[in-house]
């Protein structure tokens, strides 16, 4: 299941794109915080953690707060997920990232969980790596 915390920094970068798009440069906490409903606490340290990832700048002042300095075409949902989730795949088996051998496979080639859980990990992988935070403006 989505973490809350993915689940607002997604949000909060779609706001900071559409805030861009109108030619606002910077938006205040506060009016990214009530517009998508997100806990001002909690979009403080989401909003420091995609500072870190590069993804956000700030400025103090009354003409401060945040900004999106990635253009909203190259964050990738998956991009996202994994910095705040971790790998996609559910199993360390089948991660592309995260790779570890089966504890309970004989083996991997032929176990049918393995093939199926690889199925899933490939078509979200798919579709989190297409969808960016501009497609959902």
């Amino acid at each position: 299941m989505l973490s809350k915390k993915t689940r607002y920094a997604i949000m909060a970068l779609t706001k900071l794109a559409r805030e861009k798009a109108l030619g606002h440069e910077f938006t205040f906490i506060a009016d990214v915080a009530e517009s998508e409903m997100i806990p001002k606490r909690f979009l403080e340290n989401i909003l420091q953690e995609l500072k870190k990832l590069g993804y956000v700048n700030s400025r103090l002042g009354k003409s401060g707060g945040y900004c999106l300095i990635v253009d909203a075409n190259d964050i990738t949902l998956s991009d996202v997920f994994r910095a705040f989730e971790g790998p996609i795949a559910m199993m360390p088996c089948v991660s592309e990232k995260s790779y570890q051998p089966c504890e309970f496979c004989k083996d991997e080639q032929s176990c049918k969980i393995r093939k199926t859980f690889k199925e899933i990990r490939d078509t979200s992988y798919e579709i989190l790596k297409r969808t960016t935070i501009a497609s959902l403006m």
